[in-house]
């Protein structure tokens, strides 16, 4: 009842903003549920399991037999009984796709090791095509490559090596002195992970590289995985942990200690969790480490496991003679007031917290993937795809799927993208197909996740595979290229792409994070010019930009980041640091993961697992960012002078700019106490005509000509550069539109004579004072003519300029 009208005011916008946009989050939980029968099918130790479809399991034991297991009919039989001799140790299927192509013909085989230092070439009927003497010992270990070109095995003499598809010997990669018990390919295929007593060491094909080894653990490493899609690597062994580790060997996770040791362990194949084993114990870890179940089988050891291709069930092979089965179940997700809680494999509970309405959505397929955000939850089965919209639950819209096996489900506020096996397809929220674009084959879209793909409201950012410095960028409206004549491509190799979610196609920005953990943001659509790399900030791990407003927010360095308009470094360089607000670390601990920035909460997960819920450190930001959007520069000032704080100045200063707001800016920039540019801005408004005060106040305070130039005004352009000393760009402008060369190379001429310099720029060179003379008083004329074209109101004045330049001496 104290406050004033005004307060009053600014308190009633802040409410009716908050209103429309209440506090958003969304988070994934899961587990597995597990699944043994009464009696084992093996009579003796089952020591390896591989899927050929998802529905199709392998397995073999101590008791010489190769059963096949049927999930539909929940049949069992018997495909083939092995010689006395033969106790396998290891089986892996041949890959059934080729970086996203179609399945080759011939290759329904597995590779099969034993104990009697044979490698086995098996086909789906059990027939026993090939057996080569691999290694002195048993064979520990085999593994096809992701391209299926190669075979690579590890073997109780410490050997490992590299075989032809048919099975010819290529090369022996290392020879150690004690066995080695896993291997694995790294995601290019041009590298192979081993064990090496308590040592991980990746060695990559050619000979002449160096390979790379450290101590992973404190006792004999048993089991290695090393996921493509993530690119990490996760160990186990004797000393009963398992760790994360990423591509160079450095820790990411360390787990604490178990019961028993490590026996088992395998990535999902879209590298969002692994699974451990051990004696009568399953754990299920998301990519972080972070254990989101413990199951407790009375199977005793957990000697191998194996995921499906799709990702949603698991097997395991026992030491009891069991095979396990476990589905992927309770895949919790969160939006606004939905909870989505997958119960069982076809079924979805939907639960409304405001008004605890329950709806159960059930399904006549096995669910693959789910994803929950605005307002909109997109179902995909083995077969369909549902689209539910939260105020129409009983009646999604329903296509087919073109393969039946989606990876990754990405989306935005009007559309989102289905990834499968070797296509990306972007639909609208009615089940349209907006567009399926053309990208190339090397792109490998079943190795893409949220860090490698991003989608907005109309435009799709993909990072090649191939090239890692490469990023695809596809109109959604047409499905082709945003421009294909100029590659969006970084100097050093990517790792996380992001598009900003609000404003028009034109205004799009993208920001990465490379190889060196440096953030950058670059424009989508660069207007025939190269793309340029802005650095915004070091040591970034993750990013997120807010879903209602262009806030990016980010860790960095251990502590949060936002930046309240990261655009404005493109308007304004110097407002950049104005707009950053750093968060305290101290809750966050060590090696914290952003996972969500949406409405006035940043999500941020520490190491633990623990999830913590911050506040944005300006709730006063996505509001001023909504009032600039719809125009109400007004009620922005208003609320900027009731918060004072130079953050939301800043910000304003950049918005009012972009937006050619003179008020507005200036306001800003009195309230920063930036006296040049109130100057400046006092300057624009005094300019003849609307067009040239636009192209002015989108110039200021960033060297870029391109408004000028887009507004016809190249003798701006050129005089920009001029005064900025951008020499070799006005010579460019003057010389490709033919008018005023001359004034370029007077400026010149009188620039180096004040310094006392020759001139020494090649392209300069050729209009020496021999080949041109300059005519001050003609140059004065010409600019004096240019300004009052200007203030009569014509844009081209070509033809006075030609006339004139044509008097002047140029050879």
């Amino acid at each position: 009842s104290r406050r004033c009208p005004s307060q009053i005011y600014i308190l009633s916008i802040v409410s009716r903003i908050g209103q429309s946009a209440p506090c958003r989050y969304s988070i994934s939980k899961m587990r597995l549920k597990v699944f043994l029968r009464k009696e084992p099918a093996h009579t003796e130790l089952v020591s390896c399991v591989g899927w050929t479809t998802s529905d199709e399991l392998y397995s073999c034991g101590d008791d010489h037999r190769i059963l096949r297991w049927n999930l539909v009919t929940d049949e069992t039989n018997q495909l083939a009984k092995l010689p006395d001799d033969i106790y396998p140790i290891d089986l892996h299927w041949f890959p059934k796709t080729t970086g996203g192509q179609k399945k080759q013909s011939g290759t329904d085989i597995f590779a099969l090791t034993s104990s009697d230092g044979k490698l086995h070439l098996v086909s789906k009927a059990g027939r026993l095509e090939k057996s080569v003497e691999a290694h002195r010992g048993a064979v520990l270990a085999a593994r096809w490559s992701y391209d299926a070109s190669a075979l690579v095995t590890a073997g109780e003499d410490g050997q490992v090596k590299v075989w032809s598809r048919s099975g010819m010997l290529r090369s022996t990669l290392s020879q150690t002195g004690s066995p080695v018990y896993s291997v694995c390919w790294g995601p290019d295929c041009d590298q192979v992970l081993y064990t090496n007593s308590r040592q991980l060491v990746i060695k990559p094909l050619q000979a002449s590289a160096k390979p790379i080894a450290w101590k992973g653990h404190d006792g004999v490493i048993m089991k290695v995985d090393w996921n493509p899609v993530n690119n990490l690597i996760v160990s186990g062994g004797e000393d009963c942990r398992y760790k994360i580790w990423d591509s160079f060997g450095r820790p990411i996770y360390s787990g604490p200690a178990q019961d028993y040791p490590i026996t088992s362990i395998g990535w999902s194949p879209d590298g969002t969790c692994f699974a451990v084993g051990s004696f009568n114990t399953l754990r299920l870890c998301d990519a972080s480490g972070w254990s989101h179940s413990l199951e407790k089988p009375a199977c005793g050891s957990l000697l191998n496991v194996a995921w499906s291709a799709d990702g949603t069930q698991l097997a395991a092979a026992c030491g009891n003679g069991q095979v396990l089965i476990a589905h992927l179940i309770e895949r919790r997700l969160e939006w606004e007031n939905i909870v989505v809680n997958m119960s069982k494999r076809d079924e979805i509970e939907v639960i409304n917290v405001t008004d605890e309405v329950i709806e159960k959505l059930d399904f006549r397929d096995r669910i693959i993937k789910l994803s929950l955000a605005y307002n909109h939850l997109v179902v995909a089965t083995t077969l369909q795809c549902y689209i539910y919209a939260e105020s129409k639950w009983n009646t999604p819209a329903i296509f087919d799927l073109k393969e039946g096996n989606v990876r990754h489900i990405v989306q935005s506020s009007r559309q989102f993208a289905l990834v499968e096996s070797s296509s990306i397809s972007v639909y609208s929220y009615d089940g349209r197909l907006v567009c399926a674009p053309r990208l190339p084959p090397n792109l490998r879209t079943d190795l893409l996740n949220d860090s490698t793909l991003s989608l907005s409201s109309d435009t799709l950012a993909v990072r090649d595979k191939a090239d890692e410095r490469l990023v695809h960028l596809v109109d959604t409206s047409t499905g082709k290229p945003v421009d294909d004549s100029r590659k969006l491509t970084h100097t050093q190799e990517i790792l996380t792409v992001a598009l900003d979610q609000v404003g028009a196609a034109v205004e799009r920005h993208l920001v990465i994070v490379d190889r060196n953990r440096d953030l950058y943001i670059v424009p989508t659509r660069s207007y025939g010019k190269t793309h340029k790399f802005t650095k915004l900030g070091t040591m970034v791990h993750s990013v997120a930009w807010n879903d209602s407003s262009n806030i990016l927010a980010a860790i960095q360095d251990g502590r949060y980041t936002v930046w309240l308009h990261p655009q404005v470094v493109f308007i304004d360089r110097d407002l950049l640091a104005l707009t950053s607000i750093y968060g305290d670390s101290t809750s966050l601990g060590r090696n914290p993961k952003l996972v969500g920035f949406h409405g006035n909460r940043i999500e941020i997960r520490r190491a633990d697992g623990c999830r913590l819920a911050i506040g944005a450190p300006s709730m006063y930001a996505a509001s001023l960012h909504r009032l600039a959007s719809q125009g109400q520069w007004d009620d922005a000032l208003r609320l900027c002078r009731f918060v004072k704080e130079d953050s939301l100045w800043a910000c304003l200063a950049g918005l009012s700019l972009d937006a050619s707001q003179l008020d507005a800016a200036e306001s800003a920039y009195a309230a920063l106490r930036v006296v040049e540019r109130v100057q400046r801005i006092r300057t624009i408004r005094n300019l003849p005509r609307d067009e040239i005060r636009k192209a002015e106040m989108s110039a200021m305070g960033r060297a870029d000509d391109g408004p000028f130039l887009r507004a016809g005004l190249v003798f701006r352009a050129i005089m920009m550069n001029i005064v900025l000393h951008n020499w070799d760009r006005a010579l460019e402008l003057a010389v490709k539109h033919k008018t005023h060369v001359d004034t370029v190379v007077a400026h010149r001429r009188r620039y180096l004579k004040r310094l006392g310099k020759p001139e020494t720029n090649g392209k300069f060179l050729p209009y020496n004072e021999s080949t041109m003379k300059i005519d001050w008083d003609h140059i004065v004329s010409k600019m004096e003519l240019e300004y009052k074209d200007e203030r009569d109101g014509n844009k081209s004045i070509n033809q006075s300029s030609k006339s004139m330049n044509a008097s002047t001496n140029v050879h």
